[in-house]
Parts: structure tokens; sequence; C-alpha cells
């Protein structure tokens, strides 16, 4: 058999959930299919010099003279799919991922290609986002001087059966983000004034009212509360915006401040794992939602999982975010000192016009946080909640455990973690994850417990939401 070894730029796509949409209406989506690759996807691959080594029935695998043609062919595939999307529902949509690797590959005597170079390819468009590209360290070095892309860094991420990790771009097109640019002043402030939330109340079964607010348009999307919130803070908050904005941009986002802080009643009996669940009920019920998913961070993952467990068939997944099964006073000793400590503090200097005391936890919470987002944190903390009612709610949280529940939870799991957390360790996210069937563990680079808008976290958390959603 005649082999030649050489050196090529190969893309690989897929359509992001093909098997759901061909499950619902399998007729008319290869009639779409064959619709984009005849008026869209063949057409940039002949204008950018591409040749198809082979079709996969929802994707396709393309060899290209260069990675700059692959990266061009890529974006003006990508930008006609969001043309093309423009008013489909979510769920209806055709979405490509893309991965390009420039590398090693034999081509044999029919034109296939085999290779290293393809394999990297295609475990690189499995860990893309609908409607996104990824590049390998060995593509993106080729086109950083000569297209002008705005690209996050991934990291050295771990491919599917890929001896080494391999560093990875992430460049997103279309959508309200540009290769050259980036949004214009007015876009931003449109986007903004179209993401108005509106704030609505209503009553736990034991009668205490609670804030809750709905923002964005799309499938819902229900977060439970954490430490700590503030319906309207939150929003205009430069830690917590973009965070919600981001949820928001392509759900309906349900979100509600518990009892004891924030917009709800503030003077409260009890607060306990009970209290919370019966929180979200309240809400979940209010905000006549049948089936949706749950988004819980920090704290908020315990009432997550036990809300889930009372209520398989409403929750249609689960997203846990920087959380625990087992709240640190019960995790050692010297833990439990600490925050016996920190609850006294809390008490003696919570409220105080000086935020020594507070800083305290924001210096935990934002390690790499900016002085303005640290001052944020503080006000929002002095704002949100009394002194009597923060100390009850760090010890009440400190004592939460739920790993008798995890091994109940049915329903599709992802569990997000940063690895240098200051206030929850990566191994209890990492613990949680193992215990619930089925779950999967991601972790991000940082320090800070929330992360903020210019970490590459950010755009890796949304990117795994997206991709947790469609799957």
């Amino acid at each position: 058999m005649n082999e030649t070894r050489k050196l090529a730029a190969i893309l690989a796509a897929d359509v992001v959930g093909y098997s759901r949409l061909a499950s619902a209406d399998e007729d008319r989506t290869l009639a779409r299919l064959r619709a984009l690759r005849s008026d869209l996807i063949d057409p940039a691959i002949a204008v950018h010099n591409g040749r198809v080594i082979k079709r996969t029935g929802d994707g396709a695998l393309v060899e290209f003279r260069s990675v700059v043609d692959a990266v061009r062919c890529a974006i003006e595939v990508q930008n006609g799919m969001v043309e093309r999307n423009a008013g489909v529902p979510q769920d209806r949509r055709i979405e490509f991922r893309i991965g390009i690797h420039l590398g090693d590959v034999v081509e044999e005597s029919d034109g296939d290609l085999m290779g290293d170079g393809v394999n990297i390819a295609s475990r690189l468009e499995g860990v893309a986002s609908p409607g996104t590209i990824c590049l390998s360290e060995d593509a993106y070095r080729q086109v950083k001087a000569r297209l002008d892309l705005s690209v996050s860094d991934l990291g050295s991420t771990q491919l599917k059966n890929i001896a080494e990790p391999i560093r990875v771009y992430l460049l997103r097109v279309g959508g309200g983000y540009s290769v050259a640019t980036k949004r214009s002043a007015d876009l931003e402030r449109q986007v903004t004034h179209e993401l108005t939330q509106s704030i609505a109340y209503c009553r736990a079964k034991d009668g205490v009212q609670l804030a809750w607010a709905k923002v964005g348009s799309g499938p819902p999307l229900m977060k439970a509360a954490n430490w700590l919130n503030h319906l309207e803070y939150d929003w205009e908050s430069p830690v917590w915006h973009h965070l919600l904005e981001g949820l928001a941009s392509e759900h309906t986002l349900i979100r509600y401040d518990a009892r004891g802080n924030g917009m709800s009643d503030r003077n409260v009996d009890e607060l306990s794992l009970q209290n919370w669940v019966s929180d979200l009920e309240a809400v979940a019920n209010a905000a006549r939602l049948t089936r949706f998913p749950l988004f819980g961070a920090s704290q908020g993952c315990a009432v997550s999982i036990a809300y889930a467990v009372r209520h398989p068939k409403k929750v249609s997944h689960l997203i846990l975010y920087g959380g625990f099964a087992l709240g640190g006073r019960k995790r050692s000793p010297e833990e439990r000192q600490k925050r016996d400590a920190m609850t006294t503090l809390m008490r003696l200097g919570w409220g105080s016009d000086e935020p020594t005391f507070r800083q305290l936890f924001s210096s935990q919470f934002l390690p790499e946080g900016t002085k303005e987002q640290i001052e944020a944190f503080n006000e929002l903390q002095r704002r949100t909640i009394s002194p009597e009612c923060a100390a009850q709610y760090f010890e009440v949280v400190g004592d939460l455990d739920v790993r008798e529940l995890l091994p109940k939870v049915k329903v599709p799991t992802l569990v997000m973690h940063v690895r240098d957390d200051r206030v929850c360790p990566l191994e209890a996210g990492r613990q949680m994850a193992a215990a619930i069937p089925g779950a999967r563990f991601v972790a991000f680079d940082g320090k800070n417990h929330l992360f903020l808008k210019d970490e590459a976290a950010c755009l890796q958390f949304f990117d795994e939401v997206r991709r947790f959603l469609l799957s």
C-alpha cells in the first residue's frame, strides 16, 4: 500500500446534539443538513482551498493547505450558522463545534488521512462548545500573527485517547462576539437594556416572604440561593453581574434571595437546610416551573442536591459549582476552630462601617480580585444581612452534611470547581462528584471562589454549561 507522510492542517466538525435533533424529526434534520452543505459548508471549503476527506453523517473531516485557510473557513461557517439560527428555537438549532490542528498525517493511496494529526483535530472538536472553534497550540501559533483573533487560552487539556496534554485555544465567533474587534458600546448598552430583571414576591410554606427575580428569555434555568444574595445589588455588582448576565443571555434565569438576607424577610426564627430547600420549592412553584436545569454555587450546591433528590422529575440537569457535601466545621478540628473564631468576629463587627471584619471573608472569596471588586463585595455583604443572621448563616453552612443524599441523585450532573479555591477546597468538590452516580467533574485554574469576568475560568464555565445542557 502506497502511503505519504506529511504535515497538514486538519479541520474536524460535527453537529451538537445530532441524535436528539434526528430523534425529534429525522427527515427535517437531514434536509436542513443537506441544504447547509450545499449553500454554506461546501462553498466555504472550496473558497478556502479545502478538501473533504470524509463525511460522518452529521460532520466532516477536511484538509487545508494552511491553518489560516482552515480558520477562515471555520469562521465563515460559524458566522453563517448564527444568521441561519436567528429566530430558531434553541432546541431546534443546528450548531457546529469545530476543532483545528496542524500535525503529522499519513495519506493513503485512496486519499484518506490517518495519524495523530487527524486524531487530535477530532478530539479538539469534541471539547469545543456549540458555535465555537478549538485550536491546538500548533495551529494557533500559525495564525496568531496573521489573523486578528480574540481567543481564550484554555490551558493544557487532556484530550480523550491522546497520550500527552494539548494546549487549547478557544475562538468564539458570531452571537455577539467579533473576530477582529470587541462589541461596540452601543451593542453593550442594547444587551444590558434587553436584560432587565423583574422582581416579584412569594411565600414559603411557613409564611416567610421571599423575593425572586426573572430575567432573560428562552428555556428556564433556576439558580439556588447561596452566600449571600441581594437581587438588586448582585445584578449591579462587578462580582456577580457577568455570571448572571451570561446565564440569562440564553435562558430565562430564575433566582431568589433566601430567607434572612437580601430583599426577602430578614427576621426569621430559624435557618436550616430544610428551610432553604423550602425556599427553593416556593420560588419554583411561583415561577410555574415544571421541569428545569438547576444551578447551585457554593452552599447552594447542598440545597440543589437536596431539592433534586426530593423532586427528581422536576430537575432535568444539575449544575454544581464551587460546592461541597460536608460543611467546613465538620471537615477537621482545625477548620472548626477557625470558623468558630470567624463567627464571633461576625457578631461583633459585621455591620460596622469599617470593613475590617468583612474583609476577612472578601480576601478568601476573591484573593485575586481588584480593589473595586473587593470593595463591592464588602459592601454587598454589609447591605445584604444583619450581623446576627450572618453569623447564624455561617454556622449552619459549616454544619451542612448531604453526603447520604449524593448516591440518590438520579439526574445528569455536572460538577465544577477552581483548583486553588480558598473558601472550599478542590477535594470537597471532587468527593461530591465521585459520590453522585454518573457525575462529570471539571476543574478550572484559579483561586477566586467565584470566577471573575476576565478569568479563563469564566469562558470555560459557560462552555461547559452549554455543552452539558445540550448533551
